[in-house]
């Protein structure tokens, strides 16, 4: 004999097949702080890759030409909200912002708290000195010295591991920012600074006469990061597949290119 489902049945399982399908769309939706709009979460204090152009006073650098072509390709404008490195985490969590582009590099404990993008730069800790210090070569060298690291950065963690794991005597003097570091090292209130190596041969190049760049076995590879929500999977997932796009069609080397020669 055939059993008979009540009609009442079926329409509560039709009914709730189309809220979870629903859910799972809404789910799927990307989330925006400001309709129309990617909003960007960037320390803007860190040549070349974000800074202020004195001259113009306008926003520049290698992250923020990438993030313009990533909004311009998902059909936003793009905006940018400078904020302090220290406060750069808990602002995306916070929601002021949608992504985090500004030279972050991917680590286990950050992606503890936030998703990140497939990486699009690499790049390496390097040792920065006064050019007229040519008493470090190396990380041994460091021994007895002052360093200057930005707080809160690799470089941070890089000169820890070396007190830590290395038992290397080093000084650490933290500072908000790259540039007051750098200032450090010029003015001789630290012997040596440890920064991602782009920023140190740049800032080398512009002044070869006050830094000189020491490389290092001990400082493995990089890699940086759009850091986006854990919430917001559907905005994830097309960040990675615009960069994708403009990795395949030779814009990123154009971009890479115009910032840091071929």
């Amino acid at each position: 004999m055939k059993k008979i489902v009540p009609v009442v049945v079926i329409l509560a399982a039709v009914l709730f097949l189309g809220c979870a399908q629903q859910a799972t769309k809404e789910e799927q939706k990307i989330k925006l702080v400001e309709e129309g709009y990617l909003t960007v979460g960037s320390d803007i204090a860190y040549p070349p890759f974000e800074y202020t152009d004195e001259k113009t006073g306008e926003y520049t650098g290698f992250d923020i030409d990438l993030m313009t072509e990533i909004a311009n390709r998902m059909g936003l404008k793009v905006k940018f909200v400078n904020t302090a490195w220290d406060g750069i985490i808990p602002g995306l969590l916070a929601h002021k912002y949608d992504v985090i582009c500004s030279a972050m590099t991917i680590t286990e404990e950050r992606a503890k708290q936030v998703d990140f993008s497939d990486p699009y730069f690499e790049a390496k800790q390097v040792i920065l000195t006064r050019a007229d210090d040519t008493e470090i070569q190396d990380v041994d060298d460091l021994n007895g010295k002052v360093v200057a690291v930005q707080q809160g950065t690799t470089g941070d963690f890089a000169a820890q591991r070396l007190v830590d794991e290395k038992g290397i005597q080093l000084e650490i003097k933290r500072f908000e920012g790259t540039p007051e570091a750098l200032m450090a090292v010029q003015k001789g209130d630290a012997d040596a600074a440890i920064i991602d190596n782009f920023v140190a041969y740049i800032a080398a190049k512009e002044n070869p006469d006050i830094y000189r760049v020491v490389e290092s076995d001990e400082f493995a590879p990089e890699y940086y990061g759009i850091a986006v929500n854990k919430d917001n999977p559907a905005l994830l997932e097309k960040i990675n597949e615009v960069l994708k796009e403009i990795k395949e069609d030779d814009t990123y080397d154009k971009i890479y290119n115009k910032w840091f020669g071929e």
